[in-house]
């Protein structure tokens, strides 16, 4: 059989597997120990010795560490705090609320890397709000579902901690890496509720303005917030810990604020330790699943076959990156993000470095870019998030409110292409 033939076989395989309606590490599984068993000559304790191994990361513990602190932070309610004082700030803009709600993910982004912990806070914080108020319900949700995507373009981001494992790159250099795209993407997120507004008047209504000792008053309900925000990043860009040490301090600081705003409930701390192990669990068996897929796919040469394929496209450099990112388009409308880059890393990650692209690069992109994903139908998880929590909005109205939205994401990739130093340049500084 020929490896064309055999590539077919595998990825059609999978992708029937994922149509079908199957949990995406169950489906990716049984393709790999097909692959094992038939292709390869492998026998299955190839699934317990990968895990063992691959689990087996100290940097992977960050992951449950920063959604449990991005969880404590929304089941206590505290997060209320940090939207109130940037509505003071923002929400002067036009579109008011729905700015304020961008300008809060990003400094929700700068405590947990969870998008859909984020969708869901905001969701419920926010939207009750901007409906009371008379919002555009498109705006409304459109922007609760895009700025949720800032706690992955903002760091930490627990997209980019298991890019790292897996890729074996340094986190710290990821997380400084991704710091200035994921200010551009927010500005950009800011300035297309702006254009919206100015646009059709009638999507928000006029926002009050606030005054200087208002703004000033707000900020000390930011305080601890930014004091968070510091010292976490602080230490790791400073190299005092290493990103779970740092996790580890978060997660206890988000328990401290809790307490000193006396929102702590034994309910709240249950409900949040619950989410992180669902969470985890759930990355978990798909990272080892497809870590097994992706050594089949070595072992057999599909992946050198990808490359090859890719780098002898006649559409050069910029020419086959829009390719890729087209592909991460149209596969993220059908695949979540955490699969998605698990399972196209060992293909793409090749052509990229061909292309020039270092590998720090390369996962700030795929955030920029893989992560658009979440706000398009059919299974944008944001989108299902949101419609969780306004239950009277069907998926696709919230898609086409988040559509405009894709706009500013697709920017910063473009941008990202032709000027890499964006996302090179702030690490190279750092960590010279």
């Amino acid at each position: 059989m020929s490896l064309e033939l055999t590539s077919l076989i595998l990825i059609g395989g999978l992708a029937i597997l994922l149509f079908t309606g199957l949990e995406v590490y169950a489906a990716v599984g049984i393709v790999a120990a097909i692959g094992l068993l038939f292709l390869v000559g492998q026998p299955l304790t190839q699934f317990p010795s990968t895990c063992f191994v691959f689990m087996n990361s100290f940097v992977l513990t960050a992951v449950p560490l920063f959604i449990f602190m991005g969880t404590i932070f929304s089941n206590t309610g505290v997060v209320g705090r940090l939207f109130t004082a940037a509505d003071k700030w923002v929400g002067g803009l036009p579109g008011g609320i729905a700015s304020s709600v961008i300008g809060a993910n990003a400094i929700f982004g700068a405590m947990s890397g969870s998008s859909l912990a984020a969708t869901a806070t905001f969701g419920k914080i926010a939207f009750p709000d901007m409906e009371r108020l008379g919002y555009n319900h498109r705006l409304a949700l459109g922007s609760i579902a895009a700025g949720g995507i800032l706690s992955a373009a903002i760091p930490p981001s627990c997209i980019l901690i298991i890019y790292g494992a897996w890729v074996n790159a340094s986190v710290p250099r990821l997380f400084a890496g991704v710091l200035i795209p994921g200010i551009i993407l927010a500005l950009l997120l800011v300035i297309t509720v702006m254009v919206q507004v100015k646009l059709n008047p009638s999507l928000a209504p006029k926002p009050p303005k606030s005054t200087w000792r208002e703004k000033l008053a707000a900020t000390t309900g930011l305080l601890p917030f930014i004091i968070v925000i510091v010292v976490v990043l602080g230490v790791i860009f400073t190299g005092v810990m290493t990103p779970t040490e740092a996790a580890s301090m978060g997660a206890f600081l988000s328990i401290v604020i809790s307490l000193a705003y006396r929102r702590m409930t034994f309910a709240a701390f249950k409900e949040s330790m619950w989410t992180t192990v669902k969470i985890t669990s759930m990355v978990a068996f798909l990272m080892v699943t497809a870590v097994v897929l992706g050594q089949v796919f070595l072992h057999l040469g599909i992946t050198k076959l990808f490359t090859a394929f890719m780098l002898g496209l006649p559409f050069g450099k910029y020419g086959i990156l829009a390719v890729i990112a087209v592909m991460y388009l149209i596969a993220g409308m059908l695949i979540e993000d955490w699969p998605l880059l698990l399972l196209t890393v060992p293909f793409v990650l090749p052509v990229v470095q061909g292309l020039g692209y270092p590998v720090i690069w390369f996962g700030i992109w795929y955030v920029m870019v893989g992560e658009v994903g979440l706000i398009t139908p059919p299974f944008g998880m944001n989108l299902f998030v949101l419609h969780g929590v306004v239950p009277k909005y069907d998926v696709i109205e919230i898609a086409l409110g988040a559509l405009p939205f894709v706009i500013p994401f697709l920017i910063v990739g473009a941008l990202l292409v032709v000027f890499p130093e964006i996302a090179t340049w702030l690490p190279h500084l750092i960590y010279a």
